[in-house]
């Protein structure tokens, strides 16, 4: 079964001035992500805005992303919605237009027990088909449900189409424990980019990284370096793309990807869906004067 590796991208949901979803814009981040030498696109992550938009409108992005990539790089669609129904609807969508596999966040709000929470994933997994790639995907600090090993070594056991998870909460001990599940043939990759190269370098496959759209050049060299065990030159980008991350994640890393993106001429407006904030003008042009002082656009060590 495919599993991800390298640099997976969590694309943004571009909206048009009239809060549908943009789809020549996100054609055009498709293919900006794909020229950028990354491994893997994943849209309506927490980074597309994902509990934000109806299932038509996520069902949507992940067509438009599918048909685009058109098998350049695997598309994993992320499907943890509000409830179990509407999860597996959109699980079950993103098999039958030929994504590669899926992502599927914590059940959100409402504090789950252990057992809950096998049962959820059980419960999703069992609804594509048993060779579909299902990676579980914890964020405690956006969705109060957390994993813990125990439960990916249930959910593992009794479903082998769940082959890993994404992991967005900066604990590396946890992180390393989660790498001894399933008889170490658990996938494992994490959601705060710093921890890239470390994660690599003791086993982990890679990182979900929304920076990666605006810096692409960087985190293909990280990878690269990685790729070679050249782990002197990996931590020189690692530490080149954390200044410029701390740039981009200083107030709001999403409305921020899309007013870079917009300044590129790849997406055509930065609106955020609502309730979440645009920039302010004054915010914008600081983000965008001092991405520019940092020279970017540059791979420098």
């Amino acid at each position: 079964m495919q599993k991800l590796y390298g640099t997976v991208v969590p694309i943004v949901t571009p909206l048009t001035d009239k809060d549908t979803i943009d789809t020549q814009s996100l054609k055009n981040l498709v293919n900006h992500v794909i020229d950028g030498g990354l491994q893997c696109l994943y849209p309506c992550g927490t980074t597309g805005e994902m509990m934000y938009l109806t299932v038509e409108e996520r069902k949507l992005t992940a067509e438009v992303t599918v048909t685009e990539a058109a098998g350049r790089v695997p598309v994993f669609v992320h499907v943890g919605a509000w409830n179990l129904k509407d999860t597996i609807e959109l699980a079950q969508h993103a098999e039958k237009i030929g994504a590669d596999g899926i992502g599927v966040v914590t059940p959100s709000f409402y504090k789950l027990s252990d057992q809950g929470l096998i049962d959820f994933y059980v419960s999703v997994a069992n609804r594509v088909s048993k060779d579909f790639p299902v990676y579980m995907y914890a964020i405690p600090q956006n969705a109060i449900n957390d994993v813990n090993p125990a439960v990916c070594e249930a959910v593992a056991k009794q479903c082998p189409n769940v082959v890993g998870i994404k992991y967005s909460y900066p604990d590396f001990t946890k992180l390393q424990q989660f790498m001894m599940v399933n008889d170490e043939k658990f996938s494992v990759l994490v959601g705060p980019d710093h921890l890239f190269e470390a994660l690599c370098a003791v086993g982990g496959d890679g990182v979900v990284s929304g920076n990666a759209m605006i810096i692409r050049e960087h985190y293909a060299a990280v990878w690269d370096a990685i790729q070679k065990k050249d782990f002197d030159l990996a931590t020189k980008y690692q530490r080149r793309t954390n200044v410029l991350n701390a740039t981009m994640c200083a107030i709001n890393n999403i409305a921020a990807y899309k007013v870079i993106l917009k300044e590129e001429g790849i997406i055509r407006t930065s609106n955020m869906r609502r309730p979440m904030e645009n920039l302010t003008p004054d915010q914008e042009k600081a983000l965008l004067n001092e991405m520019r002082r940092l020279d970017y656009k540059h791979v420098l060590i």
